[in-house]
Protein backbone atom coordinates (compact mmCIF):
# COMPACT_ATOMS: atom_id res chain seq x y z
CA UNK A 1 0.00 0.00 0.00
CA UNK A 2 1.31 3.64 -1.11
CA UNK A 3 1.17 6.49 0.88
CA UNK A 4 1.44 9.70 -0.80
CA UNK A 5 0.16 13.61 -0.07
CA UNK A 6 -2.43 14.44 -2.72
CA UNK A 7 -4.04 18.45 -2.81
CA UNK A 8 -1.00 20.00 -1.09
CA UNK A 9 1.15 22.62 -2.54
CA UNK A 10 4.84 20.57 -2.74
CA UNK A 11 7.11 23.12 -3.72
CA UNK A 12 7.07 26.92 -4.85
CA UNK A 13 9.03 28.35 -7.50
CA UNK A 14 10.05 31.99 -8.36
CA UNK A 15 12.68 34.35 -9.20
CA UNK A 16 11.20 36.44 -6.87
CA UNK A 17 12.18 36.19 -2.71
CA UNK A 18 9.78 39.13 -2.00
CA UNK A 19 6.72 37.24 -2.89
CA UNK A 20 7.09 33.96 -0.85
CA UNK A 21 6.87 33.36 2.57
CA UNK A 22 6.27 29.34 2.97
CA UNK A 23 6.23 26.62 4.96
CA UNK A 24 6.86 24.42 1.74
CA UNK A 25 10.34 24.15 -0.18
CA UNK A 26 10.96 27.23 -2.26
CA UNK A 27 13.01 27.27 -4.89
CA UNK A 28 14.64 30.32 -6.04
CA UNK A 29 15.55 30.70 -10.02
CA UNK A 30 18.00 33.29 -11.60
CA UNK A 31 16.10 33.75 -14.41
CA UNK A 32 12.85 32.97 -16.28
CA UNK A 33 14.58 29.70 -18.00
CA UNK A 34 15.71 28.96 -15.12
CA UNK A 35 12.53 28.47 -13.43
CA UNK A 36 10.66 26.48 -16.40
CA UNK A 37 13.59 24.00 -16.16
CA UNK A 38 13.55 23.28 -12.68
CA UNK A 39 9.60 23.44 -12.70
CA UNK A 40 9.83 20.65 -15.31
CA UNK A 41 12.41 18.64 -13.34
CA UNK A 42 10.81 18.92 -10.26
CA UNK A 43 7.15 18.22 -11.33
CA UNK A 44 8.86 14.81 -12.61
CA UNK A 45 10.52 13.66 -9.46
CA UNK A 46 6.90 14.80 -7.38
CA UNK A 47 4.94 13.48 -10.02
CA UNK A 48 3.19 17.03 -9.50
CA UNK A 49 1.58 19.35 -11.80
CA UNK A 50 2.75 22.88 -12.03
CA UNK A 51 0.70 26.12 -11.98
CA UNK A 52 1.33 29.45 -13.10
CA UNK A 53 0.03 32.46 -11.01
CA UNK A 54 1.14 34.61 -13.09
CA UNK A 55 3.08 37.03 -11.12
CA UNK A 56 6.03 35.29 -11.64
CA UNK A 57 5.50 31.97 -9.21
CA UNK A 58 4.88 28.75 -10.01
CA UNK A 59 3.39 25.92 -7.48
CA UNK A 60 3.90 22.92 -7.88
CA UNK A 61 0.83 20.77 -6.31
CA UNK A 62 -0.57 16.84 -6.61
CA UNK A 63 -3.94 16.38 -7.35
Amino acid sequence: METAISGAILAIVTTQKDKVASGVPVFFAKDQEEVQRTCILLSRVLKAMTHDLENGVYILVRH
